[in-house]
């Protein structure tokens, strides 16, 4: 059994009442190239926050990140890895960056790109990372439904 964590990632600016939201995406390449979010495994004596926290700055650069309360989604699956099935849990938050930056690539990615709720949809190819985005958005819209 495998325990990661994992943060997806946006940026919000208003401006004349209107908000504009953008995603951030990192293109993986395991198998198939493919997009997904930030995440990694949680080491011995971390807590699921740090884990995200800290491979969100392994991965992007980013460091100024704010973890929205109330958002906490958990995704489990089955993937082989050696001719092995393994069982992966994945704990997932939702977090504002704060950073000027726009984050640079690791050298566990190809590339990484800001997107909008409806292209970053587009360019998920898994159905759980199609939920969770769609999960994330909903979570904003009441958030600042509240705030407006």
């Amino acid at each position: 059994m495998e325990r990661s964590a994992g943060v997806i990632l946006f940026k919000e600016k208003k401006e004349d009442k209107k908000r504009e939201r953008k995603y951030l995406l990192l293109k993986y390449k395991y198998k198939t190239e493919f997009w997904g979010f930030a995440k990694g495994l949680i080491e011995k004596g971390e807590k699921e926050e740090e884990t995200a926290l800290r491979e969100v700055e392994e991965e992007t650069g980013l460091k100024k990140i704010k973890l929205r309360p109330g958002f906490k989604e958990r995704e489990k699956y089955f993937y082989k890895r050696e001719g092995k099935t393994v069982y992966k849990e994945v704990v997932w938050f939702l977090g504002e960056v704060l950073d000027k930056s726009a984050g640079k690539v690791s050298g566990e990615h190809l590339e990484l790109k800001w997107c909008s709720f409806e292209e970053a949809l587009k360019l998920l190819k898994f159905k759980n990372s199609k939920e969770l985005l769609k999960k994330a958005e909903e979570h904003l819209k009441k958030e600042n439904s509240l705030s407006d």
